[in-house]
């Protein structure tokens, strides 16, 4: 018993390193993916350092669960790797401990690493993908920095065009400055300046242009509703001049994060099974909903002796009335037959306006549950991937005996590209409503679970399918055999 549990910990040594050094590459991996998907957005609006670690963080936490399988996988076949290079593992199978108890305590700790990844993926990430909606929904509406370029118009301020002709780099001096400003009223109003030269920057806080010209003139144009004989043109010269505007949006202002909370990656289970209940019941709803309350409510809204019988007196009236309508018609004159038209065309647009929104609704319920679905089972399938990888590492980095970070790096990836193009194929087909929500989110787990299953039972019984050797010796036996056929 106590050489079991130095085995144990010896294993569990071997294991926790590459595990740690392994779920950091793969977070660094995923984030170098993040910032080069948002580094647009981030750059030139001059964020703080901290906004910008705090938005990393956050996408670092809602990785979690994305970087768990994967680092589990890496992590397994380089240490079952590294005991079979240094033939720890075959010297264990020599004392009598067989490979699935070679594997248990680092089986232990994936079930752990599993439940844990379900409590981020439950917990912490929908927490954290509000705050990093609200986030990127900020820095998205904050405006570009000020930045003038020589002889071009700078117009990123609502209702200002500035135009520099030069701009000192060292000291920021502007030269030969025109200002449009058509802020001052709504009947092309325009007020003009010019100016030899000037400073004009963003407050510390930046919430106000602040503006400083040297020798200039102001001009004011007004113009009245008779504009062509009620106009003028105002013109002041100034020797110094100091403004002070405001510019909404190149402050960074935070949104309250639970606005965003209606995203379906922004709730628990709970909440999950929730809106799944009331979407399954609205859609059922409006898929069973019949033409009658459009009828009646709509087309046939005054129409006393379609409205008021029955189902069958209906029925049997029907041809008379058409017989009525149409001799009561031909009785009407011109412009009473195109009031009738004209009242028929509006019901008949109102009713499709009707039907579209119906239709819309349907479609935006239909879609929203779809994605709740697909949320939800992703809440339970990323756990179970953790166990499935650890799986396929294990045994593979028995079977291969190779530690090191080649082989195990390229297996890795190729396993876990394979289950990332399943699971994007397949939540792409359960949004669309292809596929039920189950098979499109643990497809990718359904299809690696046979092939965990397998290597688990060729480690076990000593398989060298991963082995060149193996191979060689095959091929050698199967030419041999087929050659003494031919004699």
């Amino acid at each position: 018993m106590r050489i079991i549990k130095t085995i144990d910990k010896l294993i569990l040594r071997s294991y926790l390193g590459p595990m740690l050094a392994s779920f950091f590459i793969v977070m660094f991996v995923l984030m170098m993916n993040f910032i080069w998907k948002y580094v647009d957005e981030l750059v030139g609006k001059g964020l703080s350092l901290g906004v910008i670690v705090e938005l990393l963080l956050y996408a670092t936490f809602n990785m979690i669960s994305m970087g768990f399988p994967l680092a589990t996988l890496f992590a397994a076949i380089m240490t079952m790797g590294n005991l079979g290079e240094n033939y720890e593992l075959l010297a264990l199978k020599s004392a009598g401990v067989s490979l699935p108890r070679i594997m248990l305590s680092l089986f232990i700790v994936t079930l752990g690493m599993a439940t844990a990844s379900f409590f981020v993926t439950n917990n912490l990430t929908p927490y954290t993908n509000k705050k990093m909606f609200a986030m990127i929904y900020d820095i998205r509406e904050q405006k570009q920095q000020i930045e003038f370029k020589d002889g071009a118009f700078f117009n990123g301020i609502d209702n200002i065009s500035i135009r520099v002709e030069h701009q000192d780099p060292e000291t920021g001096l502007l030269r030969d400055v025109i200002i449009y400003n058509t802020a001052t009223g709504t009947r092309g109003n325009m007020a003009v300046t010019v100016a030899d030269s000037g400073y004009i920057r963003l407050t510390d806080d930046k919430r106000f242009l602040e503006t400083t010209l040297f020798g200039g003139e102001n001009y004011q144009m007004t113009r009245d509703r008779n504009w062509y004989d009620n106009n003028s043109l105002e013109r002041t010269s100034f020797t110094v001049q100091h403004s002070l505007d405001a510019t909404p949006g190149y402050d960074f202002s935070r949104t309250d994060a639970n606005l965003f909370g209606n995203n379906a990656t922004t709730k628990n289970v709970v909440q999950l099974e929730a809106d799944i209940d009331s979407l399954d019941r609205q859609v059922n709803v409006a898929t069973t909903k019949t033409y009658r309350p459009l009828l009646y409510g709509y087309l046939f809204e005054r129409d006393t002796m379609v409205v008021t019988h029955s189902n069958e007196a209906r029925a049997s009236l029907n041809g008379r009335l058409r017989v009525m309508l149409l001799d009561s018609l031909q009785n009407l004159s011109l412009t009473e037959k195109a009031t009738i038209y004209e009242a028929a065309q509006r019901l008949a647009a109102n009713s499709r306006g009707v039907i579209s929104f119906d239709e819309t609704m349907t479609k935006d319920a239909l879609n929203t549950l779809y994605r709740s679905q697909i949320e939800w089972h992703k809440k339970w399938s990323l756990p179970v991937a953790v166990i499935v990888f650890f799986l396929i590492g294990a045994p593979l980095g028995a079977i291969i005996r190779k530690g090191g970070l080649g082989m195990p790096i390229v297996i890795s990836v190729a396993f876990f590209v394979l289950y990332y193009v399943i699971s994007i194929m397949g939540e792409k087909l359960a949004k669309e409503g292809s596929w039920p929500a189950f098979w499109g989110v643990w497809m990718p787990t359904l299809v690696l679970l046979p092939i965990a299953i397998y290597l688990t039972w060729k480690a076990t019984n000593d398989s060298g399918i991963l082995n060149t050797e193996w191979y060689i010796i095959q091929w050698h036996k199967l030419k041999a055999k087929y050659g003494r056929k031919a004699k």
